[in-house]
């Protein structure tokens, strides 16, 4: 793990393979481990994750938290490891993120690619319900707690069936990386403060919109949503899958997302 001071905080990142650069830019209550697999995937790729500011092994400081400041961090670290320009890739609240990144630095960003992700915005389906507040309290909750709500929130009930492994895992991931509730409630705020429905059709560079029909955090019609408003953006969804559509489809997320930077690669 490599660490960096950036925007006056530590962050923790990894670079991993080689070729274009590829940056992956996590959820709310994510760190970069949730893109092991995927990363790993794209090992012919350059590819930077990182805990965010508020996440995983970064400093959690108990200020304000913004999408812009976040889309800020982002663009340092970035230069801080040589990336001029790059695919970038945000998922859920990383979206939100990756949205306002191509916004406030659209030289930076080659090609989007926003996964169960939101416009945000009156206009925009909400973000709530009662999955998402059991998963994303910002109260007190042990591992075990935090684990298995965010496993029933993120993963439709039949791979839950399939893979019931996968609710041990969410809590091993919450011992080894715990949150700090005070920092989640600061991404949180943030997260629901975004609004870029109007800019959307300033992005000009190629967007790929993705996410699973099941998404009980983030309906799926904030992509289409998207999609519309991003000039020539393709929108690909898939069923059956959750929130975690790249990791319940891996194959058929991989294989999206593949098409879709070969096509951007080939016609740079």
């Amino acid at each position: 793990m490599l660490r960096a001071r950036i925007n006056e905080v530590e962050l923790a990142y990894e670079l991993r393979g080689s070729g274009l650069p590829l940056v992956m830019v996590h959820g709310a209550q994510g760190d970069q481990s949730m893109f092991n697999r995927l990363a790993a995937d794209f090992a012919h790729r350059r590819v930077l994750t990182f805990d965010q500011r508020g996440s995983g092994l970064s400093d959690k400081p108990h200020t304000a938290y913004t999408i812009a400041l976040l889309a800020d961090d982002t663009a340092a670290l970035m230069d801080h490891v040589g990336f001029h320009a790059a695919d970038v890739l945000g998922v859920s609240m990383g979206g939100t993120i990756a949205q306002e990144l191509a916004l406030r630095h659209p030289a930076k960003v080659r090609s989007l690619i926003l996964g169960c992700t939101t416009p945000g915005g009156p206009r925009a389906i909400r973000i709530g319900g009662s999955a998402f507040a059991a998963a994303y309290s910002a109260k007190a909750m042990t591992a075990e707690e935090r684990g298995r709500a965010l496993a029933e929130a993120a993963f439709t009930q039949g791979y839950i069936e399939q893979h019931p492994e996968i609710i041990s895992a969410m809590i091993e991931a919450r011992r080894q990386r715990p949150l700090d509730p005070v920092a989640l409630d600061r991404r949180i705020k943030a997260v629901l403060a975004h609004d870029a429905y109007d800019r959307l059709p300033q992005i000009s560079c190629p967007t790929l919109v993705i996410t699973g029909r099941d998404d009980a955090l983030v309906a799926w019609q904030n992509s289409e949503l998207i999609a519309q408003r991003i000039p020539n953006a393709r929108l690909v969804v898939l069923e059956p899958a959750g929130h975690c559509f790249w990791l319940e489809q891996p194959n058929e997320s991989y294989n999206a997302i593949l098409q879709f930077l070969d096509s951007v690669a080939a016609k740079a």
